[in-house]
């Protein structure tokens, strides 16, 4: 009886000690998909918004095992009868318990919050708990000392690295130098930028307002053009949520009340990290491209559009030359999303230059409403003060590719430093052993090394920084002096011509109805034959689902005069 149980004991032990095993080395890979300015990410092309799905199933999977781990150290407690003392247990030699009871508990209240139903209905929930990180990893070192913790130590220590170069890089507040509202809910933010930032059309941002939160980061996706060259960069915000609510609510006056013409909105500030993104615009990449949107998802197209039209002015290469849009809407309201690019101002006589389609899907509307295009709802808040404002920071892991180089080298550097000499000057002549306290030693080195060696590397960076925006305002004071249409008189323009009628433009809007993009792809392949056509989604899970199969569903049946559909998803989920 007694083998029996002692047999049992084995085996529940070793098999905790190989799920804690495999859990050490999923956790090396589990922050590497969220550092959003990672080298590693840039190399391989993965951008962090596609990223962040590989973070959600290694974290899954590491919290399956973690549970299984705690489990089995439980049952044989409980077989024990020493349940109670092993879990307050922290010992000076080897593996203390208490840590470890800590790192579960933290870990499995993230991953309860991050579960979809909790994650979509209670967004901050799963924010705010999914800060307890910093606790799980702290006491994941004070569990199973430096060398074990090392397993996963370089993920880890990339995940730092990224984090305080976002938390440098966020702590420069930018002016928001004009907000335009439209009908349907949506707000158009403009931030000033330096000329040196570099980004493209499928970029995204992070933004916090701190008049609304100090803690929540929301992304949005940017639909400016990086070609327009006016050193500013907006992006579309569609109120859905409570702290989009807040922010509408906060441009156009509490309780709904209208804002005034021309109302100041210096009291908004933001902190941004980004942008991040695709390295290179891929989307130039193909001659014929299908942009499938759905709601506000329309947003990365019109910096997309933006792109094309502004290489066609300009004369460069731009490859593609035939351009389908197809959008779904729910209101016909949201049609003034596209009063944002002014198609036909920024490029003339588009039509000669570029074949361009666009497909509007109104589906809660069987018929146009009686005053389409009126604008009486839509205003905006612009400061003709702030012609420039205080911009955004240039100190993005997707920046300067030297200067991020050598942040992260210095990093690394000075950890490896920074162990050596604890090693030779403390813990040799001292004959530490004691497990939680190495590895404590071991998360303050890497907290030390970022900050210490790391931290000179950012104050130069932003340095230069200073000195280029200094040039940059003296040549925009030059041309503050030279006669030019003031930036109101801009936006009167922009808000006169709400209803979305380019002349240059193929439009049709379809009310009552729904893309149906079998027929779609089938006219598509009938009117461009043998092409490469580029497709890209960006809207809900559905959507995307739907387009894939069907990109899938005409590459199977392609015969040798048929395009082939490249399928692309532009979207960021949480």
């Amino acid at each position: 009886m007694y083998l029996i149980v002692f047999c049992r004991l084995e085996i529940l032990e070793r098999s905790g000690l190989h799920l804690g095993s495999i859990v050490m080395y999923c956790l090396a890979f589990l922050f590497l998909p969220i550092t959003r300015g990672s080298v590693l990410l840039r190399i391989i092309d993965i951008p962090f918004e596609q990223a962040t799905r590989y973070h959600i199933w290694l974290g899954h999977l590491a919290m399956c095992f973690i549970t299984l781990h705690g489990l089995c150290y439980i049952i044989i407690w409980v077989m024990q009868g020493v349940l109670l003392d092993k879990i307050v247990e922290w010992t000076d030699d080897g593996i203390s318990n208490l840590p470890g009871v800590i790192t579960i508990s933290a870990g499995l209240l993230m991953w309860v919050t991050s579960m979809p139903p909790v994650r979509k209905k209670q967004f901050e929930l799963f924010f705010y708990t999914h800060q307890l990180y910093a606790v799980f990893v702290l006491f994941l070192a004070l569990h199973v000392g430096d060398f074990i913790f090392s397993i996963a130590a370089g993920g880890i220590f990339l995940f730092i690295i990224d984090r305080f170069l976002r938390f440098c890089q966020s702590r420069r507040t930018v002016d928001v130098i004009s907000v335009t509202c439209l009908p349907c809910g949506t707000a158009e933010l403009v931030f000033s930028k330096p000329a040196n930032l570099r980004y493209n059309a499928l970029s995204f941002i992070f933004l916090q307002i701190r008049e609304l939160s100090w803690l929540q980061w929301h992304p949005f996706s940017v639909s400016s053009s990086p070609l327009a060259g006016d050193n500013r960069i907006s992006v579309l915000m569609k109120a859905v949520g409570e702290w989009t609510d807040k922010l509408k609510s906060n441009v156009s006056g509490e309780e709904g009340e209208r804002a005034l013409p021309n109302q100041s909105c210096s009291k908004i500030k933001a902190s941004i990290e980004g942008p991040y993104g695709h390295e290179s615009p891929y989307h130039l990449t193909y001659e014929n491209l299908i942009l499938v949107a759905g709601g506000s998802g329309i947003a990365p197209f019109l910096a997309i559009l933006g792109d094309m039209l502004h290489l066609k002015k300009q004369g460069k290469p731009c490859l593609p030359k035939n351009v389908i849009v197809i959008w779904a809407i729910k209101k016909s309201d949201e049609l003034h999303l596209l009063s944002t690019v002014d198609m036909d101002l920024i490029c003339p006589n588009l039509s000669d230059r570029l074949n361009l389609e666009v497909c509007v899907y109104v589906t809660r509307e069987s018929d146009p409403p009686l005053e389409e295009g009126n604008n009486s709802e839509g205003f905006t808040c612009s400061v003709s003060s702030l012609l420039r404002g205080r911009g955004m920071s240039v100190l993005v892991g997707t920046g300067n590719s030297i200067w991020s180089g050598l942040y992260v080298i210095s990093s690394v550097i000075g950890f490896a430093v920074l162990m050596a000499l604890l090693d030779i000057f403390y813990i040799n002549p001292l004959n530490i052993v004691t497990w939680w306290y190495r590895g404590l030693l071991f998360v303050v080195c890497m907290l030390a090394s970022v900050i210490l060696f790391g931290g000179p590397v950012i104050y130069f960076w932003h340095r230069l920084e200073k000195t280029v925006l200094a040039a940059e305002e003296a040549e925009d004071a030059e041309k503050d002096n030279r006669p030019q249409q003031s930036e109101s008189a801009h936006t009167n323009i922009m808000q006169d011509n709400f209803a979305p009628e380019y002349r240059s433009v193929s439009r049709s809007i379809h009310y009552g109805a729904r893309p149906n993009f079998e027929e779609i792809f089938k006219s598509v392949s009938e009117r461009w034959g043998n092409v490469d056509i580029g497709v890209i989604v960006c809207g809900p899970m559905t959507l995307q689902s739907s387009v894939a199969k069907q990109c899938r569903s005409q590459n199977l049946r392609r015969g040798s005069l048929g395009p082939v559909f490249h399928f692309n998803s532009h979207s960021f989920d949480l």
